[in-house]
């Protein structure tokens, strides 16, 4: 499916702390690990990727002259290295993209959206009209972020609370999707929402913990059920008939959760389902090592990126340094 589709993968695990890359090279699948301190929200746009981490935001340029000389020659079509990172401190750095040509996060533990800003740790963008106060509190967990036109229109979060951590009492029930900027409750009683995402005028959401892809009417806030994956669904790609879901196992926090009655069945790893069908049409699972996955992104028209993190002598033993050109 990744040959076909001409894309790879990305998947970001703040369990292990690690940027994974999924690709298919000469009729084999190919896994790469990159270490990230706690990497969580990943974003991509053309020529860049975006990684939010414990204390910083990530980024990692294309390179393509370097993809070309890279051993074994021919065998890596894209190339990422790691340039810059802006310090934001823990905020809980959640989903994020580019809104135009600034880059914003969803602030977790301040309940906002936020910009990154040259001077300051974030800067405030947007709150949800029942949050009262910009603070370090977690107050409703603020998690997904959906653009439309390449602006803030949904988000999620999984309470509508105003209190420290006030959405753990009733996360069962307690979620909700938002409309940005007006506030507008789209739709309410989730359970456990994560990663909205718009794709030819249909709005999606991972209903977390009934482990289930919905589509959503935006008017009526009505959910029709698209799918149901083996694993607390968390981290959304869409791309064409396809919609790639990242799975997780249930930690011990979400108990009372509907999909932890699940739990020997849950699986950790990445579904693919088609969208036309609501079929699942594959599955790459971590049988070790990692039970939880943050955030995913497809790097359509890229089938085997070569990345350097900002460990990368700890991730691959290979140190690398590029100059401008000699004139």
């Amino acid at each position: 499916m990744l040959s076909e589709l001409r894309l790879s993968v990305l998947i970001s695990t703040y369990q292990t702390g690690h940027l994974v890359v999924v690709a298919a090279h000469q009729n084999r699948l190919s896994l790469t690990f990159h270490g990230f301190d706690r990497a969580m929200g990943v974003g991509v746009k053309p020529g860049c990727i975006s990684v939010c981490t414990r204390n910083e935001v990530w980024f990692l340029r294309s390179v393509p002259d370097v993809a070309t000389e890279l051993e074994p020659r021919g065998q890596f079509d894209a190339c990422f290295l790691t340039r810059t990172a802006h310090h934001t401190g823990d905020i809980q750095a959640h989903e994020s993209a580019w809104v135009q040509n600034e880059f914003w996060v969803v602030n977790t533990l301040f309940s906002c959206l936020a910009s990154l800003h040259p001077l300051y740790s974030f800067a405030p963008r947007w709150k949800p009209p029942f949050v009262t106060a910009l603070v370090p509190e977690d107050r409703c967990h603020l998690n997904g972020l959906a653009l439309v036109d390449g602006l803030p229109r949904y988000v999620t979060a999984l309470g509508e609370t105003d209190s420290p951590a006030g959405w753990r009492v009733g996360k069962t029930t307690g979620g909700c999707l938002l409309e940005v900027p007006s506030g507008r409750r789209v739709a309410g009683g989730l359970c456990l929402p994560h990663s909205p995402r718009v794709d030819q005028g249909r709005l999606f959401i991972l209903n977390s913990g009934l482990g289930r892809l919905d589509q959503v009417d935006v008017e009526s806030g009505q959910l029709t059920p698209v799918a149901s994956v083996p694993g607390v669904a968390r981290g959304l790609a869409l791309h064409g008939d396809y919609a790639f879901i990242g799975l997780s196992k249930a930690r011990p926090s979400l108990e009372g959760v509907p999909i932890v009655e699940q739990r020997d069945q849950l699986k950790c790893g990445l579904a693919v389902v088609d969208l036309r069908t609501g079929n699942q049409v594959a599955l790459l699972e971590f049988r070790t090592g990692v039970e939880e996955i943050f955030d995913l992104q497809v790097l359509p028209g890229v089938a085997f990126p070569f990345i350097s993190g900002p460990l990368a002598q700890q991730d691959t033993g290979r140190p690398m340094w590029i100059m401008p050109p000699a004139k």
